[in-house]
């Protein structure tokens, strides 16, 4: 096995191994390394344990969690500073790293790109110059479609099928507009023209089961309206056949709700009922949308910009002007209201939005010119640095799981495609070993792992039942 250099000096903890991954499983037992072993020793060693227990010949590159954080530096630091005792054995949990997004177009715009929404093979972006544009995920554009007189600030997607889409925009013009898209003839009609704010909209999302919609405004207000062809009033009589607008029918909201001082940054849907807002109040509000009302509170320190919430994780993330990106438990009612805090960035978090298919993982993107992916195991340095924006970022999306889209000031919508590692089981798992005790000491003289039908001697005690450390040498197959 291929030698690590660790610090002889340094005392001795024992480890355990343990994996979710079943691919990657190895035995269980406590292993003795130096305290001063940092991860890609760690990783070396455990490379070395795989080709010995699996098929697996080539070397993988793992991360590695002990007390539910990524290990990144020495373990003696990061167990001194989780207060782990070194005479208890250490699980270090690991799993493959994820692969590098790979960059894969750059979509030009004539104005500001202030909103992006991918709904599967299809982005949607709304610009400063009043226009929206739809585009194929592999970078081909389809249309460009003028209506709002004021720069778009919030896009989403309602309704996609092979033959037509619906969609909507949020304008600094005081509206939302509500589209429909033929596919087939490339043509888009303005449905319904939705009024009611007093003031530009910042935020837009539509709830699970597409009905009904949200919007936040510089008005401080949120409200609730119908995504709906057409609705009805309380004599059965269309509201959209008597309001007429010069495009499209004028909608008015189902429910308007205030509770917010300052303007509402981020809007998004937690439950068929229940939303989220952040604004620039410093607080953080969750509604009851059925009730009319606001159910908690969140308050924070400074101004929130943007902020997603996570079905997985059942958190929410926030972006914020300190460079700061925070995570809470809504539901929180006790301990601290900030569950973690992830610090990179060096300019204003404007907008973050989380994986839809992995609870641990989300994007943000900044002024400084760069979007982040990072995992919430990771507060302190993100997983990757996606570089190419030569301006400020506005905006970003990871509706679709393999494509991570961010639109800028520098009129560009950067793409890159994310491929997820092999999924994981819902518990550890590690290969079978059987262990040798000495009868009077019941001290463990062999480790002994069971590969198809041979044995590898893969640890040795001494008969005393002190342990000695992991010579990190490949054994013979006896």
């Amino acid at each position: 096995m291929a030698g690590t250099s660790v610090n002889n000096s340094s005392p001795q903890v024992q480890i355990k191994f343990l994996t979710k991954q079943e691919q990657y499983a190895v035995p269980d037992f406590p292993l003795s390394v130096h305290t001063s072993i940092v991860p890609n020793e760690l990783n070396t060693l455990l490379n070395e344990l795989l080709k010995e227990s699996t098929d697996i010949t080539n070397d993988i590159e793992f991360d590695f969690l002990v007390c539910s954080q990524f290990l990144r530096t020495s373990l003696a630091e990061h167990i001194a500073e989780k207060n782990v005792s070194t005479e208890e054995v250490i699980i270090v949990e690991y799993v493959e790293k994820y692969p590098p997004p790979e960059p894969q177009d750059c979509l030009i715009h004539d104005d500001w790109v202030s909103a992006v929404a991918v709904c599967e093979k299809w982005i949607l972006t709304g610009c400063y110059d009043n226009t929206l544009h739809i585009w194929t995920c592999k970078g081909k554009h389809h249309l460009v479609i003028p209506g709002h007189t004021s720069p778009i600030k919030a896009v989403a997607w309602i309704s996609l099928t092979s033959d037509t889409a619906s969609f909507v925009s949020a304008s600094q013009d005081q509206t939302a507009i509500i589209w429909d898209w033929n596919i087939i003839e490339n043509s888009v009609d303005c449905i319904h023209v939705c009024r009611g704010h007093e003031r530009g909209l910042e935020a837009i999302d539509i709830n699970y089961d597409k009905t009904m919609m949200a919007t936040g405004s510089w008005d401080t207000m949120l409200k609730i309206w119908s995504t709906a062809n057409q609705d009805k009033n309380e004599d059965g009589e269309s509201t959209s056949k008597r309001l007429k607008s010069e495009h499209g029918k004028t909608r008015v909201p189902k429910r308007t709700m205030k509770g917010h001082k300052e303007a509402i940054s981020g809007v998004v849907w937690s439950d068929k009922t229940e939303i989220i807002t952040s604004s620039w109040d410093h607080t953080i509000k969750v509604w009851d949308s059925e009730l009319g009302g606001v159910k908690h509170e969140l308050a924070g320190n400074k101004s929130f910009f943007d902020l997603d919430y996570s079905p997985l994780s059942r958190a929410v993330l926030t972006a914020s002007a300190d460079r700061h990106i925070r995570l809470y438990d809504p539901r929180s009612t006790e301990g601290a209201l900030v569950k973690t805090i992830f610090t990179s960035h060096t300019q204003w978090v404007q907008s973050v939005r989380w994986s839809p298919i992995d609870e641990n993982l989300f994007i943000s993107g900044a002024y400084d010119n760069d979007v982040k992916l990072w995992d919430t195991r990771s507060p302190k340095a993100p997983l990757f640095d996606l570089s190419g924006h030569e301006d400020k970022v506005l905006c970003c999306n990871w509706s679709n799981p393999k494509f991570m889209v961010s639109g800028d000031s520098a009129r560009t919508v950067q793409m890159f495609v994310f491929r997820p590692v092999n999924p994981v089981s819902g518990n550890y798992t590690h290969t079978k070993s059987i262990r040798i005790r000495n009868q009077k000491t019941n001290a463990v003289i062999f480790n002994w792992l069971q590969r198809k039908n041979n044995y590898i001697l893969l640890t040795r005690r001494s008969k005393f039942g002190s342990s000695f450390a992991f010579t990190y040498r490949r054994k013979n197959i006896l």
